[in-house]
């Protein structure tokens, strides 16, 4: 069974909410991403979400396009990507790994061999931001064949036509964007997303866990998201973080550290 399947199944059964994170693979490089990786586990984190640097990050916020920014620098490709994760694995292969990006990278290595390869280093799933579930039949199948989970987003504008679509090709999770607009935005009302979450959960009739992403930046945002969501994603104040102390890498894993484990303890039982 895929680490994904496997996580989503204990945290049913231990009536606890995922702790997802992100960031930019090669942000501030290769080395700071697979320790950070490895703080993130220490955390308490339970599934990471890896950014392949591209050069149009349409869906990122200022924050994440930063990141991207300063990974492509280093000339970061997919490649070093799927090798970050080679390197990670060597010591866990418990926590499941999504690598989250855009379809050009991936297209252009072609879908079999990306697939065949990314499961080999130990990728457990893709999300795809540019690649709806109408445009995803090629990349579904080869995704499947190689028993990798296939991830796609919702939003607050989805219609329930496209949304049952999304239910139908979506493996793993369905990752539900908590607002409008792009990474980084902040959440003032929580009652619309637990709305959306429940529809959703109504739609597929429990078939998929529902995680929740965007604008959750601090442990009272993630417990109240935490209460009816399968999973909280948090990213750009992870990436935040980095920016802020690139010149001093231990006080950057310190502040980093210390935020996973704040927003760690916040989730609780539901």
């Amino acid at each position: 069974m895929n680490r994904i399947n496997q996580l989503f199944l204990q945290q049913k059964k231990s009536k606890r909410t995922a702790f997802i994170t992100y960031l930019v693979c090669g942000d501030p490089d290769l080395k700071s991403t697979l320790k950070i990786m490895n703080l993130m586990v220490e955390s308490g984190v339970d599934l990471i979400e890896l950014g392949v640097p591209f050069t149009d990050p349409i869906a990122d916020g200022p924050t994440i396009q930063k990141g991207v920014e300063r990974a492509l620098k280093k000339n970061v490709s997919l490649l070093d990507v799927l090798k970050v994760v080679e390197a990670f694995r060597k010591s866990n292969q418990k926590t499941p790994l999504v690598l989250m990006g855009y379809m050009n990278p991936i297209e252009r290595m072609g879908f079999n061999k990306f697939s065949i390869q990314a499961k080999s280093k130990g990728v457990d799933g893709v999300l795809l931001v540019d690649s709806p579930p109408e445009e995803s039949e090629e990349i579904n199948s080869a995704l499947i064949k190689n028993d990798l989970c296939q991830i796609f987003l919702a939003s607050p504008t989805t219609e329930d036509k496209r949304l049952k679509k999304i239910i139908k090709y979506s493996t793993g999770y369905l990752y539900y964007v908590s607002i409008k607009g792009i990474t980084g935005s902040s959440i003032i009302d929580f009652k619309p997303i637990k709305k959306s979450v429940d529809h959703i959960r109504k739609l597929s009739k429990g078939s998929i866990p529902v995680t929740v992403g965007f604008g959750i930046k601090n442990g009272i945002t993630a417990k109240n998201i935490g209460k009816f969501s399968d999973g909280i994603i948090i990213g750009s104040s992870i990436v935040e973080l980095i920016e802020q102390h690139i010149d001093n890498k231990m006080i950057m894993y310190k502040k980093i550290k210390s935020f996973l484990m704040s927003i760690s303890k916040s989730i609780g039982e539901k």
